[in-house]
């Protein structure tokens, strides 16, 4: 109560309104959630195994899909210590200059006034209607993969769950720009040479094997969300470019689990989906260590790295530990009928606005696919990963629980700007690389 006090009143000597000053501790709030304790459910400490026998007495601490896995002897789960991922201080700086500046627009994927940062950082009201639109902005700007970074390399594996056998193995280079609300690698804000006012590009390309090599995929998403992306794809074996049309960004991606919208938990326009806020929970969620966990060592690499591990049935788990954190529940339906779902589930750290578990039901309402992404602390990771304030991808799974198949990933992300010089992210590099 003192600290709150001291804060008022110095608030108060720098002009700034009572309204304001509550917006100032949302931000605190938003960024710091731990900062004045972390959750607790009892008899869910640090060390703790989930597992069939004992899930049921930790059934509010997981998602209804991760709790029906451990139940059915698919995985164990083990619990880390909750530990804070603060994110660059630059971004929350941007966030603090921000407020009281942005607001939602007349319609949906509309945002007026936003330059950088967190769009909202307020706490969401279920009595606010737009809560669930405010939240996706937020992980739309979210600081992931910070203003640029590299997955380099990063492998997939198709595994079929029921025998455990890898059915195939494609290893990628994955690449992200930003080039728009940039907060910390130069140029900050943005480019100066962008015609077309790119937000965001997404650079992918096949290295292995040799009937897929270099397949590659280019993604530019615009910063005005009602207008459409432009994807494109080069095939290898036609050694040509040609433009997906906005459908076609559902369908498997290179026959995996994976659809392209399903990319980082939701690779898609806000106003494609309509979202609602479902409430706040303290849940089990992927976030670790690296560098404490044990590690693959059937997967090689020129400078040593170690990837994370997979067990469990078929596979298909991330042998890594989970925390117990702040959870925002968001759901999304999409706005076009012929959408092969009809809806996600995102299970939201309210922290780094990352999306560590989606579920994702099919058009009858039914589960469909359980995504993880394990989300790795960088100062426990490479060591140039080390203060970027990046929660950094580390490891996936996709589970299609009808199918009884599952494609995980395994990631050497890396926050280095020299990776992903602009000019890779042009339909001109994706015909001289495919030569």
């Amino acid at each position: 109560m003192f600290r709150k006090t001291l804060l008022a009143a110095s608030l108060a000597l720098a002009g700034v309104t009572a309204a304001q000053a509550a917006t100032m501790e949302d931000v605190e709030r938003s960024f710091y959630p731990y900062k004045d304790g972390v959750p607790t459910v009892e008899g869910l400490t640090p060390g703790t195994v989930l597992n069939a026998g004992n899930v049921d007495q930790f059934k509010t601490a997981l998602d209804p899909a991760l709790y029906q896995h451990v139940k059915d002897g698919w995985v164990e789960i083990t619990v880390g210590e909750t530990t804070s991922f603060d994110l660059h201080p630059n971004y929350v700086q941007a966030t603090r200059d921000s407020l009281g500046k942005v607001s939602l627009g007349d319609s949906l994927g509309q945002i007026n006034g936003f330059v950088a940062g967190r769009p909202f950082p307020e706490e969401p009201s279920m009595d606010d209607p737009r809560a669930g639109e405010k939240l996706a902005w937020n992980y739309r700007y979210g600081y992931n993969w910070g203003d640029n970074a590299a997955i380099y390399p990063f492998y997939w594996r198709y595994r079929d769950m029921d025998s455990g056998k890898v059915e195939r193995t494609i290893k990628f280079n994955f690449h992200f720009l930003n080039y728009m609300h940039r907060v910390n690698q130069p140029p900050v804000p943005e480019f100066e040479d962008n015609p077309s006012e790119l937000f965001r590009a997404i650079y992918v390309q096949v290295l292995e094997p040799f009937d897929v090599k270099n397949t590659q995929l280019l993604i530019h998403r615009h910063d005005d969300d009602q207008v459409a992306d432009n994807t494109w794809l080069y095939l290898g074996f036609q050694r040509r470019v040609r433009r997906l049309a906005s459908g076609q960004i559902t369908d498997s991606f290179l026959g995996s689990d994976l659809m392209i919208e399903d990319f980082e938990g939701y690779n898609g326009r806000l106003s494609d989906m309509n979202w609602s806020y479902k409430g706040t929970e303290n849940i089990l969620l992927p976030f670790y260590n690296h560098n404490d966990m044990e590690l693959a060592t059937d997967l090689e690499d020129p400078e040593g790295y170690q990837f994370v591990d997979f067990g469990g049935k078929g596979g298909c788990f991330p042998e890594i530990t989970w925390q117990l954190r702040k959870v925002f529940v968001l759901e999304s339906d999409p706005v076009d009928d012929n959408h092969p779902i009809s809806k996600r589930v995102h299970y939201v750290d309210a922290q780094t606005f990352t999306l560590p578990r989606t579920l994702t039901y099919d058009r009858k309402g039914d589960l469909w696919k359980s995504w993880t992404i394990g989300q790795a602390h960088p100062d426990h990771h490479l060591p140039k990963n080390k203060g970027t304030g990046v929660s950094i991808d580390d490891a996936f799974s996709m589970i299609d629980v009808q199918a009884s198949h599952c494609t995980t990933g395994q990631f050497k992300g890396q926050v280095d700007p020299e990776l992903n010089p602009v000019k890779l992210f042009s339909v001109q590099n994706m015909r001289a690389t495919g030569r």
